[in-house]
């Protein structure tokens, strides 16, 4: 174990949390942003645990503007990159080590994405980081380390219950590989059972509601599964670039090296572990980055002593995480004009990009299509949270009722009101739903105006009259998961 060097570690954090709070200005609310401001406070949502909307909703008594909903996010991806750093110490790494760490994690691509757009896994940079930090501290012989690492897990979980996966992961690697004598001491039960009594409400939470992160689970893996099992290993590379994927796996080796991997050879494990859950559960492509990080914060230690003795290589090493922060810049943040990014691969490469682009230009069509519809509809039914959202934030001014959906948590949330007899139907739902009423036609379609090909580019707007059934039998037809 290393001392922390602040002077070399506290600066790229710094510099990420200014670039982040500097491009929180930059395109518009992310889908899920917009689905976490309109969520009522609660113990718990079908889709999540409460934590992330929480934050969301906090945000709004601040500004109810996108750059303060963004504050949380800059400040859990920047103390990250200090855990992050902290973590290369507890290896033993040195000044260098943890210079190389905290640039890398500061300026890599799905670091920079997380931090800059406030989504649950965002939280769990910071919160996952803080859990495997303390497990470290504890193995190495800080006993009240279990207990800040119960404390840790037990938050973590209001977040997302990923982090029992990664706990488990843990666990099976410290029984695999070692060290197995923490199992013999009383401070690993106690933090267990600390970790246990902080999670409990969350835990009944879903134990008296039937579980819905299980149904969730399965309703992501059975939309996206196709999809993220062969984006997987692709996305291993990208999540930190190339240059700092040779770093990572280097990590992996180091740590397995003999004379180590009685001791911290647990970390692969669970890195493993929750490799191999992702790809089995399809649910998120992105889960791995949480350990794929540490593995990195592993990797400096080696690779900064290599180059230690290498100025030439030094240099290289320099320029290439200078390449890297680059690239990342522009495919994490709103570098390129909202007008031109359409245009360019961005979009396509970053999701998060689309998403973040044409909400207020939506609404507008929309509010268009309210005023003008005739007879004028009672309600405004969306299709997802991102289209719900963006009418509960920008709608007011123009005039639209409170929107309804039947996407995730929202679902439970409000139906259209008994008497409701014309409404507005938003997106591709339409298509599934227009037998439900008595006539239904197109009256708009949804155009963001700058090209990006994101999931509203499109989309019905539709007035349909006349439901053939009373809202109560026919709002299960609009609840849907993923």
């Amino acid at each position: 174990m290393r001392s922390p060097a602040w002077r070399v570690v506290l600066p790229p954090a710094a510099v990420q949390a200014l670039v982040l709070t500097v491009s929180s200005f930059g395109y518009g609310y992310h889908r899920d942003e917009l689905y976490f401001r309109m969520l009522p406070p609660a113990w718990g949502y079908v889709d999540q645990p409460p934590l992330t909307p929480l934050l969301a909703r906090l945000t709004t008594h601040l500004a109810d503007e996108v750059w303060a909903m963004r504050i949380p996010a800059t400040l859990c991806a920047s103390l990250s990159v200090v855990v992050l750093a902290l973590v290369t110490a507890r290896l033993g790494g040195g000044r260098g080590a943890q210079a190389l760490c905290a640039w890398g994690c500061a300026t890599a691509a799905v670091p920079l994405v997380l931090g800059h757009v406030l989504l649950t896994s965002t939280v769990d940079l910071l919160l996952l980081a803080l859990v495997v930090l303390a497990v470290l501290r504890a193995t190495q012989g800080a006993a009240h380390g279990w207990l800040w690492a119960g404390a840790a897990a037990g938050a973590a979980s209001y977040n997302r219950l990923l982090v029992g996966v990664v706990a488990a992961g843990l666990v099976l690697g410290m029984l695999v590989l070692g060290p197995r004598r923490p199992f013999r001491s009383l401070e690993l039960w106690a933090g267990a059972i600390l970790g246990a009594v902080v999670a409990l409400p969350n835990l009944l939470y879903q134990a008296t509601n039937e579980w819905p992160q299980l149904a969730m689970g399965e309703a992501l893996s059975r939309n996206n599964a196709a999809d993220v099992r062969p984006q997987l290993l692709p996305l291993l590379v990208i999540m930190m670039g190339p240059p700092l994927t040779v770093v990572w796996a280097v990590g992996v080796g180091w740590l397995l090296r003999r004379e180590r991997r009685a001791r911290v050879g647990y970390l692969v494990v669970g890195f493993l572990v929750l490799v191999v859950f992702t790809f089995v559960s399809g649910a998120q492509p992105h889960y791995p980055v949480h350990l794929v990080t540490v593995m990195y914060a592993a990797g400096c230690v080696p690779v900064s002593r290599w180059l230690a003795s290498r100025r030439a290589w030094r240099w290289s090493a320099l320029v290439l995480l200078a390449v890297n922060a680059a690239v990342s810049v522009a495919l994490a943040l709103p570098v390129v004009p909202v007008r031109e990014v359409g245009s360019t691969p961005v979009s396509a490469i970053s999701p998060l990009v689309k998403d973040q682009v044409g909400w207020p230009r939506y609404v507008q069509q929309v509010a268009t299509a309210y005023r003008t519809s005739v007879p004028r509809p009672t309600e405004v039914i969306a299709s997802n949270y991102g289209e719900a959202g963006a009418v509960a934030r920008f709608g007011p001014a123009l005039g639209l009722p409170p929107p309804v959906s039947g996407h995730n948590a929202l679902g439970d949330v409000r139906r259209p009101r008994d008497g409701s007899s014309v409404v507005l139907v938003l997106g591709n739902q339409y298509h599934d739903v227009r037998p439900l009423f008595d006539s239904c036609r197109v009256v708009a379609r949804l155009d963001d105006g700058v090209g990006v090909d994101n999931e509203e580019q499109g989309v019905p707007v539709a007035l349909c009259e006349g439901p053939r059934a009373a809202w109560a039998q026919l709002w299960p037809r609009f609840h849907h998961l993923d």
